[in-house]
């Protein structure tokens, strides 16, 4: 009897994990073959039952290039112009310069926006939940020395992500919603040089080991 319960599970079995190959060889199509993007964003960070919500308007073009305008906090900036990062608080009047490298691990989950994100090398233990039409698919990072521990993309029918959550190692979670999504819209090389503004705090900490 209970080899037999196993076989016949067996054809369920497969079906789930071809469904999660279709949907990851999807996604992956899908941003891939982007040359540029243009979608509203929605973050919401919370830790230890506080939040803090941000929004604002996100512009991609390969290779490597992204800009996040906020405007909740409104002029707040981060950026990368495939060499480095950018972020710019004007609450602060500060403006900072990193390393691209040194942003890669706590933003890796987000990598899909630039046609970078593949699946099987990057993730594991992938599981699939039906919301309507759309599918929740949760996969845990394979290497345990990232920042997080475990993400979880709502994925539309037409293999658009719509919804991200990043759960943190410190306990933290970090929500994305995106909406108004563009593909190969036309985006200015311009928006991707970033300079401070005059009268702030410059900090370069892209040499730093």
């Amino acid at each position: 009897m209970v080899a037999g319960a196993w076989i016949a599970c067996l054809p369920n079995a497969l079906a789930a994990d071809t469904e999660i190959t279709r949907m990851l060889k999807g996604v992956e199509e899908r941003y891939n073959h982007t040359q540029s993007l243009q979608v509203a964003f929605a973050e919401t960070y919370t830790m230890k039952g506080r939040k803090r919500t941000e929004k604002g308007e996100l512009y991609m073009r390969k290779p490597g290039r992204m800009r996040w305008e906020y405007s909740s906090p409104a002029g707040k900036l981060f950026g990368t112009d495939g060499r480095y990062a950018y972020s710019y608080f004007p609450d602060e009047k500060r403006f900072e310069k990193m390393s691209l490298k040194g942003t890669e691990d706590m933003r890796a989950p987000l990598a899909f926006l630039l046609g970078k994100l593949q699946f099987e090398k990057d993730f594991q233990g992938f599981r699939t939940l039906p919301d309507g039409p759309s599918t929740f698919l949760t996969a845990a990072p394979k290497s345990d020395k990232l920042p997080y521990t475990e993400v979880t993309f709502l994925v539309d029918p037409n293999f658009t992500i719509r919804w991200l959550n990043v759960k943190g190692q410190d306990g933290s979670q970090l929500d994305f919603a995106f909406s108004a999504e563009k593909q190969n819209p036309p985006i200015a090389e311009s928006m991707f040089k970033f300079t401070p503004p005059l009268g702030v705090i410059y900090s370069d900490l892209s040499q730093n080991p």
